[in-house]
């Protein structure tokens, strides 16, 4: 087990005097782009840096359902030692939208990667999936596939039942206030809560979603880059507490015993939605895991702590390379 330590947190501190001007460059001009058939339609995906380079490339899979690659922006500097690749889901971001239900299953979701990687032409690749895209790289890490070389797994969905059992237990830990509005208005049972509960429910986000604001450069790239609310719904829910979707079963616990060998990396933020506890917990039931937790951060690891995460991966990632 491997917990961030103050080694890391100097490293993190001095990547942070680099890493803006290194995104903004990022942003302008990825190295590549392009639409990939996958099952259903294309997907969008970009890289940024070489994927000739002499270390393995990196591909993170955004959360949601219906989020997007704008998510891990902040993220991009890892490409001054490897390639990073970036995507949209089918029906999200700058994908095709063919919003069709039925292509909403996970194992279509996990069927994307191989395809990429087999368009992009990359023989092995580590993975990182953060909140539902940990579900997606679970699965993914499950099948045991001979092109993967590294797993991380951040802030992950592991099963619906753990994640449910988590917001449970922070909304207990809100002001009172706050957490008797939640319960008053329906936030917490109703599949479409009023406008009563919006308030609240931000409340509960601001601590455990996302503690800062996003970086004027990354707001401003997001802003083009559309989600899809309509998908969020159809396979969660109303929110992060509440799940009413086709994921409202979700049990990917079984799939951790499928991981041991595939050196995969636990972490989360300190604030997490996706708590320490439970995080931590799973990471002990994968032999050899590590685990980390990001000091300062909730679930968006890269836009609370962005140099602090970076740091934390770019260590996991050397011991990967250096076993290759």
């Amino acid at each position: 087990m491997g917990l961030i330590d103050r080694r890391s947190l100097i490293a993190g501190a001095g990547a942070s005097l680099i890493a803006a001007p290194a995104l903004a460059r990022a942003l302008e001009r990825p190295t590549r782009e392009l639409m990939v058939p996958v099952p259903g339609g294309r997907v969008y995906v970009r890289v940024n840096g070489g994927l000739s380079a002499r270390r393995a490339p990196i591909v993170m899979i955004h959360g949601g359902p219906g989020g997007t690659h704008a998510s891990f922006l902040e993220a991009l500097p890892l490409a001054d030692e490897r390639a990073v690749i970036l995507y949209d889901q089918l029906d999200t971001g700058r994908s095709d939208r063919p919003d069709d239900p039925a292509n909403w299953r996970v194992s279509r979701f996990v069927d994307e990667l191989e395809a990429i990687r087999s368009a992009l032409g990359v023989a092995r690749w580590h993975v990182l999936g953060a909140s539902w895209g940990g579900t997606v790289a679970l699965e993914y890490g499950a099948r045991r596939p001979a092109a993967l070389l590294g797993l991380a797994l951040a802030s992950p969905l592991i099963s619906t039942r753990s994640w449910l059992a988590d917001a449970k237990a922070l909304i207990a830990n809100l002001p009172p206030t706050i957490r008797d509005e939640l319960q008053r208005c329906g936030a917490l049972t109703l599949a479409e809560p009023p406008a009563a509960c919006d308030a609240p429910t931000r409340a509960f986000y601001a601590a455990f979603n996302r503690r800062m604001p996003a970086a004027a450069d990354v707001a401003a790239y997001g802003r083009d880059v559309r989600g899809n609310r309509r998908m969020y719904q159809a396979m969660w829910g109303a929110s992060e507490f509440v799940s009413t979707g086709t994921l409202k079963d979700y049990d990917g616990e079984p799939l951790l015993a499928q991981l041991e060998g595939k050196r995969t990396l636990f972490l989360c933020g300190q604030y997490d939605e996706a708590r320490p506890i439970t995080t931590g917990a799973f990471a002990g039931r994968v032999p050899d895991a590590e685990f980390a937790v990001v000091p300062g951060a909730a679930h968006g690891l890269f836009n609370d702590r962005p140099a602090e995460t970076i740091a934390l991966l770019r260590g996991w990632l050397a011991r990967q390379d250096a076993i290759a």
